[in-house]
């Protein structure tokens, strides 16, 4: 079973460097081992071969913990830097990709049927268009407004929310903002995980605030 077929989007990290106050890959090996399956490097800042060195550092981490073949390590919107860590070496699982990035079959075609390609959607007319034999989940949001992702088109309630899981038909994840205390009601919307930046990447004790969503997550999921 490859890491598509096993993908877990329960806890998934979105970071860069910008993000953080301390090495990218210290907060990825504090979040993975304490629970977080997924992480996503974005970086609206980064060149090329600064997302790259990021990656060889994170996946090198995740290694480390034997978490390879379960946390799935993936790249927002730039196909380029998966090619290219890829071609050196770096095992990178997948894309994230917005509505007006790369197109979801174009990054299917050059990554092939094991890798994992994720979309943001946050209306159900997006839903309904999508070719979702191109996709492994949606990303939604924002649940709040917030500085790490200001080209949010707007805020959904978590009865919007619950709206999108009942018509999708690939797994959702819910970001923008989300604290620990949004939690249990947004695990009741009957989505499949939740994405964090700040709260985990920007947190005085990145270890503590991954526990405690972690925990939280598998209390009221």
């Amino acid at each position: 079973m490859n890491i598509r077929e096993r993908l877990d989007i329960s806890a998934y990290l979105v970071i860069g460097q910008e993000n953080c106050t301390r090495p990218v890959e210290e907060v990825v090996a504090a979040a993975v081992d304490e629970g977080f399956t997924c992480v996503q490097i974005r970086s609206k800042v980064a060149n090329a071969r600064e997302m790259i060195a990021t990656l060889e550092k994170s996946a090198r981490t995740i290694r480390e913990l034997g978490k390879s073949d379960s946390v799935a390590l993936l790249v927002d919107d730039r196909l380029d830097v998966v090619l290219a860590a890829r071609e050196a070496g770096i095992k990178v699982d997948g894309v994230h990709v917005g509505q007006s990035d790369i197109p979801v079959n174009v990054c299917r075609k050059f990554l092939g049927a094991d890798s994992i390609v994720g979309l943001s959607a946050n209306t159900e007319e997006i839903i309904a268009a999508t070719d979702v034999s191109q996709i492994d989940y949606f990303g939604v949001g924002a649940l709040h407004a917030t500085s790490t992702k200001a080209d949010a088109e707007k805020v959904l309630s978590f009865d919007e929310i619950a709206a999108l899981v009942k018509v999708s038909p690939r797994p959702i994840v819910v970001g923008g903002g989300v604290k620990l205390n949004d939690i249990p009601e947004l695990a009741a919307t009957g989505v499949q995980g939740f994405f964090v930046v700040s709260a985990v990447a920007g947190a005085d004790n990145p270890r503590l605030a991954a526990r405690e969503l972690v925990t939280a997550w598998k209390k009221f999921s």
